[in-house]
């Protein structure tokens, strides 16, 4: 059929024709629907999405008087349910971690650090300062013309022995102690320099016999000699020559410092505490030193715990105080004597017989010396160390054991 020929129109077929888009609007109108659709399509979308956000929950404005009560008391039952988990969790957690109360942590104060300490001399609880001071060893008379003297009672430690004759001759040690009155002052002997040197003291004297000297300068001892050192002493107008001559610790001091001797490596006696209240096994003692006018006599004083002391039937009292000299402690050391024309020699080294009072008691045993420059030792029968109460101790030189007696 030719195209040209047309087919009669009908009313479908101008609303079919109708339907089909024209050549010169077909982009227009449909690129604008399509827009707009996207457009609201795209608006659609985000409502949707709000919604899912943000879900609407369950509002007792608009829910009815039967689903007001229903909400209600499951809101009652959710809270008291709760309470009650919350409850339980409460006590179980107190279950398992029980509630331990934290310590407190006191800080305990140091103590106090001591003032004092041992005398490495008497063993007395002194300043620590005055424990750093030499020990000056101090040669006093005891000849009838010397008594009383002065200083004894302040010294230490004193050793007794025969200088010559029979005459006795102290060596008196100080350290702590520092009198201002200390006399007579009298020569040295070998033995006294032995009993020295183990406190490493220096050596106060007036001259001395050879040996004596001799003793000094072969064991180089700190020596004070009152010929190189007249200042330090002086001689007293109520008292004649040789025995009037009396120093003090003050100008021994300052002799001491330009010399440097300002302390000393001591080798102490061994110190104990005071035991009171024993049965008194040595009421009175009375040692044989040489004649009657030199044995020494102790009297125990058990309120003092001390032993008073007399020689020649007379109290040894010291010349300013009156006071009598009373030490804390008395040993005899038995030694072996000889003489070398009038001078007194002492096996000082080896061993011998002891006794030591203190307490009230006696305890007998063995003393034991090795060399020139060690300490006493002393040993009780048993053989055990014994050592002595602090303070003053009186070391007398007897011949034999027998020289030695006491009573209860």
């Amino acid at each position: 059929m030719n195209d040209d020929v047309r087919r009669p129109r009908t009313q479908n077929s101008d609303e079919e024709e109708n339907k089909k888009p024209s050549a010169e609007n077909l982009e227009a109108p449909h690129t604008y629907k399509a827009e707009e659709g996207f457009a609201a399509a795209g608006a659609n979308h985000k409502m949707k999405m709000k919604k899912k956000r943000t879900p609407k929950l369950f509002s007792f404005k608009h829910a009815t008087r039967k689903q007001q009560l229903i909400g209600g008391v499951v809101a009652a039952v959710l809270i008291i349910g709760g309470g009650g988990g919350v409850y339980a969790l409460s006590k179980s957690m107190n279950k398992s971690t029980p509630n331990v109360a934290t310590p407190v942590v006191q800080k305990v104060a140091e103590p106090p650090k001591p003032t004092t300490e041992a005398s490495k001399l008497t063993g007395e609880q002194i300043s620590p300062e005055l424990n750093k001071r030499q020990v000056t060893g101090i040669m006093i008379e005891n000849s009838p013309d010397a008594r009383p003297q002065s200083g004894l009672k302040d010294a230490g430690v004193v050793y007794e022995a025969i200088a010559e004759g029979g005459i006795t001759r102290f060596l008196c040690l100080f350290q702590e102690a520092q009198p201002d009155y200390i006399g007579p002052v009298r020569s040295v002997r070998p033995y006294y320099v032995d009993f020295l040197l183990p406190y490493d003291a220096s050596i106060v004297h007036a001259g001395g016999s050879a040996d004596g000297l001799a003793k000094v300068r072969n064991t180089n001892a700190k020596d004070i000699d009152h010929g190189a050192n007249g200042d330090a002493f002086q001689r007293v107008s109520d008292r004649y020559a040789p025995h009037n001559l009396y120093t003090s610790m003050a100008k021994l001091d300052q002799v001491s410092s330009k010399r440097g001797f300002t302390n000393s490596d001591v080798k102490s006696l061994p110190r104990k505490k005071e035991q009171t209240g024993q049965p008194v096994t040595a009421r009175t003692i009375d040692l044989a030193i040489s004649s009657a006018l030199y044995n020494a006599h102790y009297d125990y004083d058990p309120a003092a715990n001390n032993y008073k002391r007399s020689e020649g039937g007379k109290p040894h009292t010291d010349q300013r105080s009156g006071q009598q000299l009373s030490p804390k402690v008395v040993v005899a050391l038995s030694m072996s004597y000889s003489q070398s024309g009038i001078y007194s020699v002492y096996q000082t080294t080896g061993s011998g017989k002891m006794f030591v009072f203190q307490d009230g008691t006696v305890q007998t045993g063995t003393w034991t010396k090795a060399g020139e420059r060690d300490q006493f030792e002393f040993k009780d029968d048993a053989g055990k160390p014994l050592a002595l109460n602090p303070g003053q101790t009186w070391i007398s030189i007897v011949k034999t054991p027998g020289s030695v007696t006491y009573a209860p």
